[in-house]
């Protein structure tokens, strides 16, 4: 073989090289970049303090076995957001496309999930979001973890239950239009649920009440949902406005956060934006916390009040099977199914 075919050839491993590693970093930024975004649903900091607010408002029987995993119950808050690319399944449980329904959705749509299966049909439902159903369902699990006295069960399905509830009461979580990107507002999903939190949530009043039973979850969680959505065009109009009269380098700003110098809404908009929404953050957020506790407790309830001191030294067992995890699938596919919510 001749100089020259040895050249060309080594010239062709060189580019397909090249290729191979140019397209693996492609694939991974759009993977970091999505799961970035996915990781905003009432932002990590928001989620993680809802749960560890909510183990404060149990009865004294509750909290000597709740107060002992309060860190385990607020770290692990934000797992279903990690999961929605790696579990098939799992996105769909964070919101519900109301709109897709037209006017009359709080009609139209029955309040248990087998009802709504036979009318709707499964695939539609999941199509469109389940959080409604699916915290019905999750209720129902803790109640069960709860009988068999099984402390993983019990502490892994009120993380998840604090999410999904959490997630049920953000306005964005119940339209298509999750991002503004249908009304070129894109990024305000992340601008409500997580930026406005971080600035101003050291300033909210989230001392509540003892827990109390909830006689009809059903019932609760679609008021739940049905105020959230009553709240959304509020969420966008107000943005809309405030847009209309700051100029860009005054609506954004930006800040060194994880050591990366990143574009953000500024404090002087958000702060505007903040007092236009006149506490709708801080009223949805001191909801999701009363609404969290509340379930946890009404589980423990409907499970016979069973004794939890006697679970305080368990552990949590990190190996056991995960019963309540959907179906595990490649994150490619994941990246290439699931619906891409920049900043939900």
């Amino acid at each position: 073989m001749g100089p020259f075919a040895i050249s060309r050839r080594k010239k062709s491993e060189k580019n397909r090289f090249i290729f191979k590693n140019v397209l693996n970093f492609s694939l991974l930024v759009l993977f970091l970049t999505l799961e970035c975004g996915a990781k905003c649903h009432w932002g990590f900091w928001a989620h993680k303090r809802i749960n560890r607010l909510a183990v404060f408002r149990l009865p004294v029987e509750m909290q000597v076995f709740y107060k002992k995993y309060t860190d385990y119950l607020s770290e692990n808050a934000v797992n279903p957001d990690k999961r929605r690319y790696a579990v098939v399944g799992e996105a769909e449980r964070h919101f519900i496309d109301l709109d897709v329904y037209g006017d009359s959705a709080f009609a139209v749509l029955p309040k248990y999930w087998q009802a709504a299966v036979q009318k709707i049909g499964e695939d539609s439902l999941r199509k469109h979001g389940i959080v409604p159903w699916h915290v019905q369902i999750a209720a129902s699990q803790l109640t069960a973890a709860f009988r068999e006295k099984n402390t993983s069960r019990i502490l892994r399905i009120s993380v998840d239950l604090g999410h999904y509830i959490a997630d049920a009461h953000v306005p964005l979580h119940t339209t298509r239009n999750y991002n503004g990107q249908l009304t070129g507002q894109d990024g305000i999903h992340g601008f409500w649920e997580s930026r406005l939190p971080e600035l101003f949530a050291e300033d909210y009043d989230m001392w509540l009440g003892p827990a109390v039973y909830r006689k009809d979850i059903a019932r609760d969680i679609w008021k739940v949902v049905e105020d959230s959505h009553a709240a959304m065009d509020s969420v966008l109009l107000f943005e809309q406005q405030l847009t209309e009269i700051f100029k860009a380098d005054k609506k954004y700003s930006f800040e060194l956060r994880n050591n990366v110098l990143t574009r953000m809404h500024s404090r002087e908009f958000s702060e505007k934006y903040h007092h236009m929404l006149a506490g709708q953050v801080e009223k949805r957020m001191r909801a999701s916390v009363q609404m969290v506790g509340d379930i946890w407790y009404t589980s423990w309830v409907n499970a016979g009040q069973p004794d939890l001191a006697t679970l305080i030294n368990s552990g949590v067992d990190e190996t056991e099977p995960n019963t309540e995890a959907a179906e595990p699938q490649s994150w490619l596919q994941r990246l290439l199914n699931v619906r891409a919510e920049s900043d939900n």
